[in-house]
């Protein structure tokens, strides 16, 4: 994988801003400070955006000699830094500039409206206070007809973490394995081609409904029939209408549409996947306004270079950006996303052995789909680590990077990723890839991420039941 494009931030505020401005005033004024202000929750420690900013912080108050710890605002984001992280100060030696290329950016805005930069590394042990505000913008998103609609309102953007499997077939073999470790959905995806009936999705439906189970239907069009889009939009928004007019508990809008495999070479994106998601937002919830929207999670990448986009595709967090410059926040109840090239465990941010880049690491990974959507949770609508372990063959070239991971590392770091989910605060759904696919061919290993492994035993399901209290 290359190095991602520039990143615009995205902004987390702090949200005791209001309540600590007002208590300074009121002491300065010799009045007490309410109490409902002194009960205040604080930002929880251990947080590694937290951790990060806090440090960033301290270094720009040491550099500038200025007292930060009451700001406007601070935001945040992912960034590729070009030149190295020392690029935005001046070195006495330029050749102690470190050669690191990823990492945090934060933006802090003081009381008065001036503002810092400072950038840090993923695990923050570099962090530079830098000389000024640096200027990074994404790929414009663009939008043809320059509009989108208003939304419909719809009651489904609510509810605690769940646990899913992406399943090839609910036998009782599989209903048992996802049974036990926990699992309260099934995932199914489904090929939609022009004409076809909402009812072929009806059998989906009706078979997890019978095992006890929720469904998310992934609803992906066929690139070949996308040539007249307007009327391409509408036809999948009045499928995916009538999909979830027979029960379906979430529906995916499309996978994947930054690259060309799934959406039409020259054509892909942000802007433009978003009519496609406000069409069959408004559809869905027209239909069954209790059904959760999840925007098509992109391919975690950055193989299309600095720009960002090349008529071949979009890196991920480029084409994120895009969807949140186009208004997709609107039409989405959770922002789909993809993690499955992890080969250490979720909980680090440092030490992979290919490097540093964001989609290798779990809590990047889940900040680079958080952050451009206001707040949104996200969807795991794929979630797996890849071992060979098993298996008579060697895992093919492009996926060689898993060799080492171990099933008892596949297990446990699966446990970690839903515990770490689940505890975020952030993600509403974890779909597990996969549950039974059991194919391993010399050009898609599936059956490496399985649960259900080479003679039909599920090490995963033992730590998950621990994690989701089964």
């Amino acid at each position: 994988m290359q190095k991602p494009s520039h990143s615009k931030p995205r902004g987390l505020s702090l949200s005791l801003l209001l309540a600590t401005m007002l208590i300074v005033l009121l002491s300065l004024a010799g009045a007490a400070a309410p109490a409902a202000a002194q009960t205040e929750p604080t930002p929880t420690p251990t947080d590694p955006i937290w951790l990060a900013f806090s440090a960033a912080r301290a270094a720009l108050e040491e550099k500038f000699s200025v007292n930060l710890s009451i700001v406007r605002r601070w935001d945040w984001n992912q960034a590729e830094f070009v030149n190295g992280i020392d690029s935005c100060t001046t070195l006495e030696n330029p050749l102690d500039a470190r050669q690191l290329y990823f990492g945090w950016r934060f933006l802090v805005t003081d009381v008065f409206g001036k503002q810092y930069e400072a950038r840090t590394s993923f695990d923050r042990t570099i962090v530079v206070a830098c000389n000024e505000v640096t200027v990074e913008t994404a790929a414009a998103a663009t939008s043809p007809d320059g509009s989108l609609p208003t939304p419909v309102a719809g009651a489904a953007a609510t509810g605690g973490f769940e646990l899913g499997g992406h399943v090839l077939e609910l036998n009782t073999g599989t209903v048992n394995t996802m049974r036990s470790a926990g699992m309260t959905w099934v995932k199914r995806q489904h090929r939609f081609t022009l004409g076809q009936d909402p009812s072929a999705v009806a059998g989906l439906i009706s078979a997890a409904r019978a095992n006890g189970f929720k469904i998310l239907l992934g609803v992906v069009g066929n690139t070949n029939e996308m040539g007249n889009f307007d009327d391409y939009i509408n036809r999948y928004a009045q499928f995916v209408a009538g999909v979830a007019a027979q029960g379906a508990d979430a529906i995916e809008v499309w996978n994947e549409p930054n690259i060309d495999r799934e959406w039409p070479a020259g054509q892909i994106n942000g802007g433009n996947y978003t009519r496609l998601l406000a069409a069959a937002y408004n559809a869905i919830k027209g239909a069954n306004p209790n059904v959760l929207v999840i925007s098509g999670a992109p391919a975690p990448t950055g193989f299309f270079g600095a720009a960002g986009c090349t008529a071949q595709g979009c890196n991920d967090d480029v084409f994120m950006q895009q969807m949140g410059q186009a208004g997709a926040g609107q039409y989405l109840d959770c922002v789909g996303l993809h993690y499955n090239e992890g080969i250490i465990p979720p909980s680090q941010q440092s030490g992979d052995p290919r490097g540093s880049y964001p989609t290798y690491y779990f809590n990047s990974m889940l900040s680079r789909g958080y952050s451009p959507f206001g707040g949104k949770p996200v969807c795991w609508t794929e979630l797996g680590y890849l071992s060979p372990e098993g298996f008579s063959d060697p895992l093919p070239a492009t996926f060689a990077w898993a060799q080492n991971t171990s099933v008892a590392e596949h297990a446990a770091w699966l446990a970690d990723a839903a515990s770490m989910s689940a505890q975020s605060g952030r993600v509403r759904l974890m779909i597990i890839w996969n549950v039974d696919f059991p194919f391993y061919t010399p050009t898609d290993p599936m059956g490496g991420y399985a649960l259900i492994r080479p003679g039909g035993g599920c090490p995963a399901c033992t730590t998950l039941s621990t994690v989701m209290r089964r």
